[in-house]
């Protein structure tokens, strides 16, 4: 059996997840256990739709408190300390000058589990984390896209938190 890919996570990742879990095993599971109840109560569930509904809910529940448990099962978590702001690594915010339309861009590289594009954070795995991982300030990177090769200039590493 091919050993699992080990999930790289920071530390404040890895306490969201947690959050997340403990929420699910202890609210979530009984209100969707509630609603069972309940729907159990008016009787007939071959035609229940609210039994049906709260059955679908419950599946849902468990199977992303498996998914995060495997995750966190498989964690590589980036400690803050272990980071190093003079190199793009995991666990950086990094500010990049876009040399085609001349802008400038910030966003935090993570692994990919946490990886968020509405919230400025991408992945070590992505394009662009690939491209600029474990460059300097001052370093001109070439990104393939889809829309063809982007440079972008390395203007500024610092540590995420």
């Amino acid at each position: 059996m091919a050993a699992e890919k080990k999930n790289i996570l920071t530390y404040e990742g890895l306490k969201k997840l947690e959050a997340e879990l403990e929420d699910l095993k202890v609210v979530r599971r009984k209100e969707v256990a509630d609603k069972i109840k309940e729907a159990r109560e008016q009787g007939d569930l071959s035609e229940n739709a609210e039994y049906d509904a709260a059955k679908d809910e419950q599946r849902e529940i468990e199977a992303r408190i498996e998914e995060i448990e495997k995750i966190l099962k498989n964690a590589d978590v980036v400690v803050d300390e272990d980071v190093d702001a003079d190199v793009i690594g995991i666990g950086c915010k990094v500010k990049v000058y876009d040399m085609e339309f001349e802008e400038e861009m910030e966003f935090c590289v993570v692994g990919s589990t946490e990886a968020s594009s509405l919230q400025g954070k991408i992945s070590n795995e992505s394009p662009v984390g690939k491209a600029i991982y474990r460059h300097k300030v001052g370093d001109v990177v070439a990104v393939e896209t889809p829309a063809g090769v982007v440079e972008y200039k390395i203007l500024e590493i610092q540590k995420a938190n």
